[in-house]
């Protein structure tokens, strides 16, 4: 049984990305069940995606008063990032802002530098001059690249991305180790794996599959469906953020004397990887379920495979034998129940 050495019931939290699906989910979690913690929350609002999910999502943030702080800032400005330290000096920091996706960072690029490489070094910075008990921030399984061993595991060696998005991910993990060496600031990084659920992200395949169904247009299969992710709901990715929360890295010396990086890697995610085409058909069962889309929808007129596009990979699979080890925790919700909880958002939401 783990032995938790930070609490969070009086603490000030800073969720940097506060708008995002994560970040919000995470931070309705602390004000939920830690009643005296505060939550600050910074996000610039991108129009990346939909910007009225990310808008219903403050609004129920809102709800919590002033335990919960909404400033609409980037982490890439400096002088805001201070700014916010100054004014509420956060205790734990759980860094979730970033650019995302595979491929937007073919065509995009500069927005990952700015948010996922500036962004994260000014966390870093503030972090180091003020008193943090503790750094958590997102990773991505994403570092993996074409790794042929499976299932991923954090002592794999991850020096070969395939996509911009993989190496800002894997220099978060690196500026992150170098910060906990020189200045001994705990600091845990967490791979997440094919994040999903209601009020999700519209780019990804289960939410823009749904969008395209419903207009009657065709979705596209990638690597003619023989692709296979570590689908992991909402609500685990949560639990997991929750527990390592309250757990940050101890604080050691070496035998040089000198501070061992207080600096940790978990995978989040649920251990068992669906095939694309499996995955669609459970999709498809669940919107016809919902009443989203009716019992005589010809999916087959709907479905094209087609080729593996650029950045991204042919499996996804998480070893979590190290979250299980040290917090007694794996994600267990099935993909058909989630993508059910999921069909059921999406037919009051969207319809």
């Amino acid at each position: 049984m783990v032995t938790y050495n930070i609490s969070l019931d009086d603490k000030v939290v800073l969720v940097t990305g506060v708008a995002g699906f994560i970040g919000a989910n995470l931070a309705k979690r602390l004000l939920t069940e830690f009643g005296h913690a505060t939550v600050i929350g910074i996000d610039c609002i991108t129009d990346y995606y939909d910007v009225s999910l990310k808008h219903d999502r403050l609004k129920e943030l809102a709800a919590f008063g002033n335990r919960f702080i909404f400033i609409k800032e980037s982490i890439a400005d400096k002088q805001a990032i201070e700014q916010i330290f100054n004014d509420y000096h956060p205790q734990v920091v759980v860094n979730l802002a970033a650019q995302a996706g595979v491929r937007y960072s073919i065509t995009n690029p500069d927005s990952y530098i700015e948010s996922n490489l500036i962004g994260f070094y000014n966390i870093l910075e503030a972090c180091r001059h003020h008193e943090v008990e503790h750094l958590v921030y997102a990773s991505s399984s994403s570092v993996y690249g074409s790794n042929s061993k499976v299932p991923y595991s954090i002592e794999d060696k991850v020096d070969n991305p395939v996509s911009l998005y993989a190496a800002t991910k894997k220099s978060n993990e690196l500026m992150a180790h170098a910060y906990s060496k020189l200045y001994n600031i705990p600091s845990t990084g967490l791979r997440f794996f094919t994040v999903y659920g209601p009020c999700g992200r519209p780019d990804m395949a289960y939410f823009g599959f749904t969008d395209k169904l419903l207009k009657g247009e065709k979705i596209q299969i990638f690597n003619y469906g023989n692709c296979k992710r570590d689908f992991t709901y909402i609500d685990d990715i949560v639990e997991g953020i929750v527990r390592i929360m309250r757990h940050a890295p101890e604080r050691k010396t070496g035998e040089d004397g000198l501070p061992v990086p207080p600096y940790k890697l978990y995978n989040i995610g649920n251990n068992s990887p669906e095939n694309l085409l499996d995955f669609v058909q459970i999709l498809q069962d669940e919107l016809m379920e919902a009443g989203v889309l009716p019992h005589d929808y010809d999916f087959n007129s709907h479905k094209e495979l087609v080729p593996m596009q650029p950045g991204d990979v042919p499996v996804t699979y998480a070893d979590t034998s190290a979250l299980e080890k040290d917090f007694g925790f794996r994600p267990q919700t099935s993909l058909r129940e989630g993508l059910r909880k999921f069909a059921e958002w999406y037919k009051k939401y969207c319809r």
